[in-house]
């Protein structure tokens, strides 16, 4: 007799299931070797008192929530894609009336003694909500009206995670229009947004003054250069001078305007610090008790850093081995089992280990794109390349903050740092990614 059982293993990429595995079990060794004291680890992991045992926890919840997923029809996401998204924003909007400050950011939920980030959630439903309008039948994403409502989908949740303190968070959403260029955005808008990383650095590095005069001799030299195309079609001319316009606008008014009324003053001070230079924020209008958080997140920021390349540093190449570290194991690096658990790495397993680190991550992130370009489904591609643009951004900012090549703005290193929000949140949507791969003949939308 035929069986119809439904096989769970059909299909699925076990490459993919076995990096994971390995990612978590490196990540509660770290937080094991970084928080565990005099207690029977025994003891310990049983207690659920522990931030090791804990973690092992939501490590189960995890498996629970991966084996179900599993066994989920794959048309499953996306009849319920735009629900999902709803939630999320309700969950969003709820934060503001029923959060709880914890470390100056406003974006947590705490109930029965858990905590519930829903900003980190938003990732899966803003991912699955994208890639359900990237599949949309007669979709014509070369259109303006497509492209703004597809940045919609992703800013709305960014905005509000901005208002409730958490930038970091936010700047995640971003990577999603890289999901949106290999769906069809044009190229020059990437390279519009490039271009004012660029100047925005530039602003900072350069004098006002001086950045103007160069934007303007610049322009008068392409112009100069262009001279016979200018003849022949005025336009060139007209949009050279625009382009001139904005920049100098953005250098000038438009950077200075978000320093200092978006950005927080210590927030300002990092960003500078990240590209070797000092800010004096002008604390005339600023109360005391604003003052002293300012200096106390600017001293914590930069104490954070420093024994963070200390530990980093201290690993040498081989590394001190697990739970010998001294700058890890006497919490000498604040956050070490968050935003800074690559310090535990690099300290007790050295330039090797953490090189080998680096590329479970580059194999995973490589073994997604190459996942992305085998679906036969739009909405499985564009799903796909979510995922794999979320992990490279965490990973790269995450480690970059940690060797000081980038601010620090608090998100978590996938898969390791301490957290159920955010383990369950990159568990669900790396298990949605392998669920829509096994499925991956089938034409979703």
């Amino acid at each position: 007799m035929k069986n119809n059982s439904f096989d769970i293993s059909k299909g699925v990429d076990w490459a993919v299931v076995v990096v994971y595995v390995l990612l978590v079990i490196t990540g509660i060794a770290s937080i094991f070797a970084t928080t565990y004291r005099d207690e029977s680890w025994v003891t310990g992991f049983l207690s659920l008192q522990t931030d090791y045992s804990r973690q092992l926890l939501y490590f189960a919840i995890c498996a629970v929530l991966a084996v179900f997923i599993l066994l989920t029809d794959s048309k499953f996401f996306t009849a319920t894609s735009n629900i999902f998204y709803a939630i999320g924003i309700i969950l969003l909007l709820l934060v503001f009336p029923f959060h709880t400050d914890v470390k100056g950011t406003k974006s947590i939920i705490r109930f029965s003694g858990f905590q519930l980030q829903p900003a980190e959630l938003c990732k899966i439903f803003v991912n699955l909500a994208l890639a359900k309008y990237l599949s949309s039948a007669n979709l014509k994403f070369n259109q303006l009206k497509s492209q703004l409502i597809a940045a919609a989908i992703v800013l709305v949740p960014a905005v509000l995670t901005i208002l409730q303190s958490e930038t970091g968070l936010a700047l995640v959403y971003f990577s999603f229009f890289l999901v949106m260029y290999r769906e069809g955005l044009p190229s020059f808008i990437l390279v519009i947004g490039f271009s004012v990383a660029v100047l925005v650095i530039l602003t900072l590095l350069i004098d006002q003054n001086i950045l103007a005069i160069l934007l303007t001799v610049s322009a008068a030299l392409f112009i100069y250069a262009s001279r016979r195309q200018i003849k022949r079609s005025k336009s060139i001319l007209t949009y050279t001078i625009m382009i001139w316009a904005v920049c100098v606008g953005i250098q000038r008014f438009a950077v200075p305007y978000f320093f200092n009324n978006v950005l927080k003053p210590y927030q300002v001070q990092r960003i500078y610090a990240t590209v070797g230079k000092d800010f004096q924020v002008d604390t005339e209008n600023m109360s005391e008790e604003d003052i002293k958080k300012m200096e106390d997140k600017k001293k914590a920021g930069n104490y954070n850093v420093k024994q963070s390349k200390i530990a980093i540093g201290s690993g040498g190449f081989w590394g001190k081995g697990l739970m010998k570290g001294t700058q890890t194991r006497y919490d000498f690096v604040p956050e070490q089992r968050t935003d800074f658990i690559f310090c535990t790495i690099g300290e007790g397993f050295g330039f090797f280990g953490s090189i080998v680190l680096l590329g479970l991550y580059l194999f995973l992130l490589f073994r997604i794109v190459r996942i992305a370009e085998r679906q036969r489904s739009t909405f499985s591609r564009a799903y796909a390349y979510g995922v794999a643009s979320v992990f490279f951004f965490h990973v790269f900012i995450n480690i970059g903050m940690t060797i000081g090549i980038v601010p620090v703005i608090g998100i978590p290193l996938p898969f390791m740092s301490y957290g159920g929000t955010a383990l369950i949140t990159f568990t669900v949507l790396l298990f949605i990614l392998i669920r829509l791969d096994a499925d991956r003949q089938m034409i979703l939308r």
